[in-house]
C-alpha cells in the first residue's frame, strides 16, 4: 500500500541548463514557480525544452527516444541536462545525460555525486506530461495505455519501474525457454519468479487506478473537465487476481503458466499475464467508452486525468509535480483555457505550457513567466 505523507512541499525548477540537447547547443535560464509559458514558431525548440525537463525523471523522456538520438546533430555525440531543484528552502543540483553516443545508459548526478540509476531522480521531483502525440491514446493500441498507466503509477510509486522491468525480463526468459524446448524444471523456476513479478505489477496498477478514480469522482462533473471512469481490465485481473489473496493469485498464475506451455510454445510468446491488460477509460457523464467520444471530449478527458494525477502525486508523494503541457491551449476554447490556468495555479506547483500564439495565454496573470523560443535560444528567461 502507498502511504501518504503528512504534508505537501512545493517543488520547482529554479534554473535549467541544456548542453548539446536537440537543437540547443548551450542555453541556461532562471525559472520561477507557477506558470512558465514557452512561445515561438513551430520547430523553434519548445517541445525539445519540455523533453529535456522530462529527462529529470526516470525513463526515456516524453518522446521515449533512444538516448543517443537526442544529442545535437552537430555536437560531439553526448548531451546534458542540469537543473537546480528547489523544495522549500532546500536546493539540489541535479544533472543527467550521456558523455558519448556509445553509452548505453545515461548518467545521473545529484550535487556532484553519481546516483545509482535514473530512479534516484524521483526523490527530488516528479514530472508529468501531456503532448499532442498522446491525443490518440484512447483509440490506439492497449500497449500505449499500459505505458501511460505505468507512468502514472511510477509518479506515485517510484519502485514501479523496477517491477515492470523485472516482469519484462522474466517474460522474455520464459519465451526463450519455450523456444529452446527447455525442460519443466527450468520453466518452473522462471514461472515461480514470473508469478510474483506479475502480481506486483498488477497490484500497483490497480492501486493507482483506484486512487485516481476516487479522486476524479470526488471532484464531480464540470463543463471544463469531464469525469473519467477508470478501470484496469484483463483476463489476468478478472480470472486470477480478483477475489484471491496475493499468495493465492500467485499460485493460480503459476499453475496457469504451467498448463499453457504448449499453447504458448506454439504462439512463440506468453499469452496470459498483466502484459495483456488494458486501461479502460469512459466518459462518465455519458457512460460511454472514451474511444467513442469526440476528439475534443477525448482531449478534455485526457487533460482531466493528468490534472487529477498531479493532485494525487501531491497528496501521495508529498511534493507538487512539474507539469509539461505541450500545445494544450490551442485545442481548448476560451472557457476551458481559463479553467485550466486556474486549476494549474490552484495546484501550487510549476507548469510549463507551450504555444505558437502568445495571445492564447492572455489570462495568465503577472506572476507567470513568458519565454520566447527562437531557434534554440531563449528570450526573456
Amino acid at each position: 500500500m502507498i502511504a501518504a505523507p503528512a504534508a505537501c512541499q512545493q517543488v520547482t525548477l529554479a534554473s535549467l541548463k541544456l548542453t548539446d540537447f536537440r537543437n540547443y547547443k548551450a542555453v541556461a535560464c532562471d525559472l520561477r514557480p507557477g506558470l512558465v509559458v514557452l512561445t515561438g514558431r513551430n520547430g523553434s525548440g519548445k517541445t525539445n525544452l519540455l523533453e529535456a525537463v522530462s529527462f529529470l525523471s526516470p525513463g526515456r523522456g516524453l518522446r521515449r527516444a533512444k538516448l543517443g538520438s537526442v544529442a545535437r546533430t552537430d555536437g560531439a555525440g553526448g548531451w546534458a541536462v542540469a537543473a537546480d531543484i528547489a523544495a522549500g528552502e532546500e536546493v539540489r543540483r541535479v544533472g543527467t545525460g550521456l558523455r558519448s553516443a556509445e553509452e548505453a545508459s545515461r548518467e545521473v548526478r545529484v550535487d556532484g555525486a553519481t546516483a545509482p540509476s535514473s530512479e534516484a531522480l524521483s526523490e527530488y521531483c516528479r514530472v508529468l506530461w501531456l503532448t499532442p502525440a498522446m491525443d490518440g491514446l484512447f483509440t490506439g493500441a492497449p500497449g500505449d495505455r499500459r505505458r501511460f498507466l505505468d507512468r502514472l503509477t511510477l509518479a506515485i510509486d517510484p519502485g514501479h519501474g523496477a517491477r515492470v522491468r523485472a516482469f519484462d525480463r522474466l517474460i522474455s526468459s520464459r519465451n526463450r525457454l519455450l523456444e529452446d524446448d527447455a525442460g519443466p524444471r527450468w520453466l518452473s523456476a522462471v514461472e515461480t519468479e514470473l508469478a510474483e513479478a506479475a502480481l506486483a505489477v498488477s497490484l500497483a496498477r490497480q492501486e493507482t487506478v483506484a486512487l485516481l478514480a476516487g479522486l476524479i469522482a470526488s471532484h464531480g462533473e464540470t463543463s471544463a473537465f469531464p469525469s473519467a471512469g477508470l478501470a484496469l481490465e484483463g483476463d489476468f485481473e478478472a480470472g486470477l487476481v480478483v477475489g484471491r489473496s496475493a499468495s493465492e493469485a500467485e499460485e493460480a498464475y503459476r499453475a496457469a503458466l504451467a498448463s499453457e506451455r504448449g499453447r504458448d510454445r506454439a504462439a512463440k510468446r506468453t499469452l496470459s499475464g498483466p502484459h495483456r491488460s488494458d486501461l479502460a477509460v469512459t466518459f462518465a457523464a455519458k457512460n460511454a467508452p472514451a474511444a467513442l467520444s469526440s476528439t475534443g471530449e477525448q482531449k478534455a478527458l485526457l487533460l482531466a486525468i493528468i490534472l487529477a494525477e498531479a493532485e494525487l502525486v501531491a497528496r501521495v508523494a508529498g511534493m507538487t509535480p512539474i507539469l509539461l503541457l505541450d500545445e494544450v491551449a490551442a485545442h481548448l476554447d476560451e472557457g476551458r483555457r481559463a479553467a485550466l490556468l486556474a486549476r494549474l495555479e490552484a495546484l501550487g506547483g510549476q507548469s510549463f505550457l507551450t504555444g505558437t500564439d502568445k495571445a492564447l495565454f492572455s489570462a495568465v496573470n503577472d506572476s507567470g513567466q513568458f519565454i520566447e523560443v527562437v531557434d534554440g535560444r531563449l528570450l526573456g528567461a
